[in-house]
């Protein structure tokens, strides 16, 4: 089953993003490679509810089961000692990628309380686009009585292209709301 965006990146991105920077090749238009969620998770080192709770909503919102992150070193100073769970984070790639990203343009992104749409300046050098997030119930899998707190996430979206210019084209054609 082809996803949605992914049939709308074939038939109608490459083409017009090829013909807008003259590339040569079919294989130069950029494409977005994968999305990682990521969620700093700093009280997980005192309870190991607050952890297994915060994977299991990654794991509703992604559909795909996610990871624990430890830590490397340990930090005196945060309380932190090596090897010990500071968050959970998730990669997606093909058809669950384009899904999220579908979920997360016409249906979370809306539900935010007075969006008037997402930054164009949180592109690094190399065209990949991050995203914060404060709070996990704009998506629908998320139910208010389930869940212990309200907790952020980090989105960043990887892609192939050279520049933020050609990753704004490409996400701006996918519908990303954008701020004027």
């Amino acid at each position: 089953m082809t996803q949605r965006l992914s049939k709308l990146y074939i038939e109608n991105i490459i083409p017009k993003l090829k013909n807008q920077f003259a590339y040569k090749n079919i294989h130069e238009v950029p494409r977005i490679e994968k999305i990682v969620i990521n969620r700093g998770v700093g009280e997980a080192a005192q309870s190991n509810k607050v952890l297994e709770s915060s994977l299991k909503e990654l794991n509703l919102i992604s559909g795909q089961k996610g990871i624990i992150t430890r830590s490397k070193k340990a930090i005196a100073g945060f309380k932190i000692r090596e090897k010990v769970p500071v968050g959970v984070s998730v990669t997606l790639r093909g058809e669950r990628m384009y899904s999220f990203l579908d979920r997360l343009i016409n249906l979370a992104l809306p539900r935010i309380r007075d969006f008037q749409g997402i930054s164009t300046k949180s592109f690094d050098k190399y065209g990949n686009y991050s995203l914060g997030l404060e709070e996990q119930l704009m998506f629908p899998e998320i139910e208010y009585d389930k869940i212990d707190q309200l907790r952020g996430m980090d989105i960043a979206i990887v892609t192939t292209s050279k520049n933020a210019e050609e990753s704004l084209a490409l996400l701006k054609e996918f519908g990303f709301p954008f701020k004027a």
